[in-house]
């Protein structure tokens, strides 16, 4: 039987329904589904408008404005033949010869470090970190300062005209490109050692195996992490701008990351042949891919189950433990150590690599650099740019991108973590997988061609030769990689929160800022100073698309040692490290005195109690 409906409604339900408000409405629309399409509009905006058309333009120039076919192969048959062939032959050849090494290095000091007693196991995978974020070129300058003729050893008494030979030419471009790689795969197979337990190992010995039956059985479980340790280290090698661009063109070995920037740099610039030279590197990265993919494809390779135990750490003995040792800090010195060595004892030379300079030690360089006026022998130059200006404008640049990035990016992360990802989040995580692989020469083509077009100026975006501009080329290159390791902390986060604090009262950015920043603030720190680091030191787009004057720190620095100043720009170097490690304690050091003690224990900074 129904209930009989109260006589009276209560006050507050007699109200009239309050008038909807048409901004009101769209602004929930928006909220609703506006605001993803204006996310991943954005990132269209920052990588595939620029980059596709620059990659178009290798079939239909016309289209642009550069050529009278609307479709030709013609700058395919130009890069396919002289230099630009043997650059690109170059790359391959010189990619498969690191992922060999890399293989055995990160994989040698993966197993090393958690399968055994290793002396400092404990500290390299700190080293494999801090080599990750160190720039491949930093390191290629760093062991020039080292060999070259007039150089460091050369001060030291210890010049040797074959180690200088052998340094500049194919067999240094790989040695140095190994050493920058090896950290890719070492946290591919290290994450793959993390889950192979013992039982496999132990059933080979009670069946009577000795180390090669051993390694015959574990190597096909690894697989996976080797074939892809392979793709990322070939991907990363192909793509390689700042190893390209200081050794390899110093020791006259073209590469194809420096010939599309030649294309572009060129007079008048061949923008069809930089397509085509990117198109094809972007396939050439995408061979070790779909190797992978082939041969996993239709087999099993799990091994995690609740069978599975923890695995037995080999007990060395004193010599073989002593001598592992000493080749794992080997490798760290020939990584860091040298190069680092050189480039700080570099910067007190005078004349540093000057052949028919007076060399000795002194101050003048970081007396010249922060003094605004750089002498070269009897000319001073007035206001020449020195460290200050670049240094401070990278600064602001970094932070700018790092800001920007870690906001970006947290919003792309909450839609790739969603439970029921629409159309528009399932297109734009196939972007952002694909600008992760895209080399930053390409994007900074790309910037210079798309955004110098006659059309971009008349819709307004005249933004060609600007800072924001730079600022645009950094924000592609950080966003997708960061929003995808954000994705998964953001993931862990319930949707429950935000909503007990609407519950409570709260709206919708005091929610925000109380209830889901606290949580998600250890991983936004985090991608805040990967992305400053990354930025500070960016070389390829900063090279392409900085404004006249506006030189950024490795601008600067790329100027004066192209310039043979090798004494001022290891200054500078060395400067510009400093700062950079001293942003990076000033951050760190702020959010542990300043952040409240609630935002601390969530962001998993101190344990909690």
């Amino acid at each position: 039987m129904a209930q009989a409906l109260p006589a009276a409604l209560p006050e507050e339900l007699g109200r009239p329904t309050p008038a909807v408000r048409p901004w009101s409405v769209v602004a929930g629309a928006l909220s609703r589904s506006g605001g993803n399409f204006f996310i991943w509009a954005v990132l269209i905006f920052l990588v595939a408008f620029p980059v596709g058309a620059f990659l178009l333009l290798a079939f239909t120039p016309r289209l642009f404005g550069q050529g009278a076919s609307w479709f030709t192969l013609s700058a395919f048959s130009q890069a396919l033949q002289g230099k630009a062939f043997v650059a690109l032959w170059n790359s391959i050849w010189v990619s498969f010869a690191v992922c060999a090494l890399d293989i055995v290095i990160g994989g040698g000091v993966a197993w090393l470090s958690m399968r055994t007693n290793i002396g400092g196991r404990r500290i390299w995978p700190g080293f494999m970190w801090g080599l990750l974020l160190v720039p491949s070129y930093l390191i290629a300058q760093g062991w020039q300062y080292l060999l070259e003729p007039k150089g460091v050893t050369y001060q030291l008494g210890l010049y040797s005209p074959l180690l200088y030979h052998s340094f500049f030419s194919p067999a240094g471009v790989v040695f140095v490109d190994a050493l920058v790689n090896a950290p890719f795969s070492y946290l591919t197979i290290s994450a793959a050692l993390g889950g192979l337990g013992s039982q496999y190992e132990e059933a080979v010995r009670v069946h009577g195996g000795g180390r090669l039956a051993t390694f015959r059985v574990v190597a096909p479980v690894l697989a996976p992490a080797v074939l892809a340790s392979i793709a990322i280290v070939f991907a990363e090698t192909m793509s390689d701008y700042g190893v390209a661009s200081t050794l390899a063109f110093q020791s006259r070995f073209q590469m194809a990351t420096y010939g599309i920037f030649e294309s572009i740099s060129q007079l008048p610039a061949n923008f069809g042949v930089a397509a085509v030279l990117s198109i094809l590197l972007l396939a050439a990265a995408a061979i070790p891919i779909g190797i992978q993919s082939r041969v996993t494809r239709g087999r099993s390779y799990a091994i995690l189950s609740g069978r599975t135990r923890p695995a037995t750490r080999y007990r060395l003995g004193r010599p073989a433990r002593l001598a592992l040792t000493s080749i794992a800090a080997l490798f760290f010195l020939l990584a860091l150590g040298a190069p680092a060595f050189g480039a700080f004892l570099g910067s007190f030379v005078q004349n540093l690599g000057v052949p028919d300079g007076a060399q000795h030690l002194t101050l003048n360089a970081y007396k010249e650099v922060f003094s605004g006026s750089i002498a070269y022998g009897h000319v001073v130059q007035e206001g020449a740019t020195g460290l200050l200006a670049p240094v401070l404008l990278s600064a602001e640049l970094s932070a700018i991108t790092a800001t920007l990035t870690a906001v970006i990016g947290l919003a792309i992360a909450r839609l790739l973590a969603a439970r029921r990802p629409g159309k528009w989040t399932k297109a734009g995580d196939l972007l952002l997988v694909g600008s992760i692989a895209l080399p930053g020469i390409v994007l900074g083509a790309g910037y210079i061609f798309a955004f110098n077009l006659p059309f971009t100026s008349r819709v307004g975006l005249d933004l060609y030769e600007t800072l924001p501009l730079l600022v645009m080329g950094y924000l592609a290159t950080s966003i997708p990689t960061q929003s995808r390791i954000m994705v998964g902390q953001v993931a862990q986060v319930h949707g429950s929160l935000m909503e007990a604090a609407r519950v409570h009262g709260a709206r919708a950015l005091s929610a925000w800022r109380s209830a889901y920043v606290p949580v998600v603030s250890r991983v936004l720190v985090l991608a805040w100073l990967i992305t400053f680091t990354k930025t500070f030191f960016e070389l390829p787009i900063s090279q392409l698309l900085y404004p006249p004057g506006k030189e950024t720190v490795s601008v600067a620095i790329n100027s004066w040692l192209s310039n043979y100043h090798y004494d001022i720009g290891t200054a500078m170097t060395v400067i510009a490290l400093l700062a950079n490690f001293l942003v990076i304690a000033l951050v760190l050091g702020a959010f542990r005195l300043l952040a409240p003690e609630g935002w601390r224990r969530m962001g998993g900074w101190r344990p909690v109690g």
